[in-house]
């Protein structure tokens, strides 16, 4: 049976809100027998555990409740209702600097937070050359940490937490500050603390990482769990719902009149009605998605994404109601869940004529495959209504077809290969007054 490293039983924290400092003087003057605060609750009723060893992640919006959650977890907070059960050796990279006293050294800095771990200072000598070389920061290390950039804090507070053997180790979205060179190095050491059997939380508002590295997802919503559970699922409601959000907020004072419509019903001499996948699917349902196709240069259907190779993406919608603004396109992800690429009638210039009730368009869109690396992509349509910058979402497929990248013999260094053309660049000079000397390349 999996040990459990942290559980989290019927848990909430309330912070006390006080309209002015004189009111809090107040409620102290009064031995607290009048209240003159206002509870905000940051969490509300937080049930999940985490079994040893497992990557637990948590997303959601600012201001949601994740720092509170691992704050707990940490042993920095009490909850003000419920239980919080921590079973091992906890390492936190919270704030900047978090745990930091600003007039000491970073040497001194790194000795103080081992101490209170329970590290001597001989286990400390043997482990501070691994935590100088990982940090980076140079003379730096013996600078009081008030006279270092927030890069350097967290390159040093990141070291040290890796290095102190921690059984349980919590990362906050402190690590979005670092530079992209030592943020890889620090999601390559997460990863291999991860396969060495650590449990770890993991707050980002990267997605890509999150769907790499969770066994499970928690959605915080307003200090309420909105979802948990598998990553790709709780990603795609989370995906889903902040689009929907961005939609709302750009929509207010941006829509413009309706152009005049079509005459309906109008239906396209080619109509899709295959949808192969659904992962999640959202809109309000004022149009839908009938059906997605990707054709090759022949028309047939394609099995595979060739490099260089052209392609048709073709997409069939249905009006349940009036669109008086339709834009239809698609996006490309890869195989971590990555937006990759994509595109829609509105970026690319196309104006769609209004749709009616009932009618149904049928676009295709016309690709030259770039040359990327081999893996699955899938593709994921959508009809919104409205502008390139306000829009309401009437119906979007959460990877509704996936085709494989063909390998072939040329290497694709990162994710894509670049066309170009090389030519030397010579200069021809003379050998001798009055003659020149030329070469050919053969």
């Amino acid at each position: 049976m999996v040990a459990t490293a942290v559980q989290f039983r019927d848990v909430s924290k309330a912070y006390q809100i006080y309209p002015s400092p004189s009111s809090r003087l107040k409620e102290l003057a009064c031995l607290n027998r009048i209240s003159f605060h206002k509870d905000f609750w940051a969490l509300r009723d937080i049930s999940f555990s985490i079994p040893a060893g497992d990557t637990f992640c948590i997303i959601g919006e600012n201001g949601s409740g994740k720092s509170t959650l691992l704050q707990m977890v940490a042993g920095i907070l009490e909850p003000t209702k419920g239980i919080v059960n921590v079973q091992g050796r906890v390492a936190a990279l919270l704030e900047l600097g978090s745990g930091f006293n600003p007039e000491f050294s970073g040497r001194d800095n790194v000795y103080l937070n081992a101490a209170i771990l329970g590290f001597s200072r001989r286990e400390m000598d043997a482990k501070f050359p691994q935590i100088e070389n990982f940090a980076e920061i140079g003379a730096f290390i013996d600078q009081p940490v008030k006279m270092y950039s927030s890069g350097m804090a967290i390159r040093l507070a990141f070291a040290v937490a890796i290095h102190v053997d921690p059984e349980i180790l919590i990362v906050d979205e402190a690590l979005a500050v670092g530079d992209i060179y030592f943020r890889q190095r620090c999601m390559r050491k997460v990863h291999e603390l991860r396969d060495q059997g650590v449990t770890i939380l993991f707050v980002s508002h990267d997605v890509g990482d999150v769907k790499a590295l969770g066994d499970q997802v928690l959605w915080l919503d307003a200090g309420r769990i909105r979802e948990l559970g598998d990553p790709d699922m709780v990603v795609s409601k989370y995906m889903a719902a902040m689009t929907e959000k961005d939609a709302v907020y750009l929509n207010v004072n941006h829509r413009r009149a309706s152009p005049e419509r079509l005459a309906g019903p109008f239906h396209a001499p080619e109509i899709v009605t295959r949808i192969p996948n659904v992962d999640h699917r959202f809109g309000d349902g004022r149009a839908e998605i009938l059906g997605i196709a990707i054709f090759d240069g022949l028309g047939s259907s394609s099995l595979f994404l060739e490099p260089d190779s052209n392609i048709t993406v073709r997409i069939s919608v249905r009006a349940i109601e009036d669109v008086a603004l339709p834009v239809i396109g698609f996006m490309v992800r890869n195989h971590l869940g990555l937006d990759f690429a994509g595109t829609n009638t509105a970026r690319e210039g196309v104006e769609v004529p209004a749709m009616a009730t009932g009618d149904i368009y049928t676009l295709d869109f016309h690709l030259t495959v770039p040359h990327l690396y081999p893996s699955a992509f899938s593709f994921s349509p959508a009809i919104a209504d409205g502008t390139l910058h306000a829009y309401t979402m009437c119906d979007w497929v959460d990877n509704a077809i996936t085709l494989q990248m063909i390998a072939t013999d040329q290497p694709v260094y990162g994710h894509m290969h670049l066309p170009c053309r090389v030519e030397l660049n010579r200069t021809l000079q003379s050998s001798a007054p009055g003659h020149q000397l030329e070469h050919q390349l053969g």
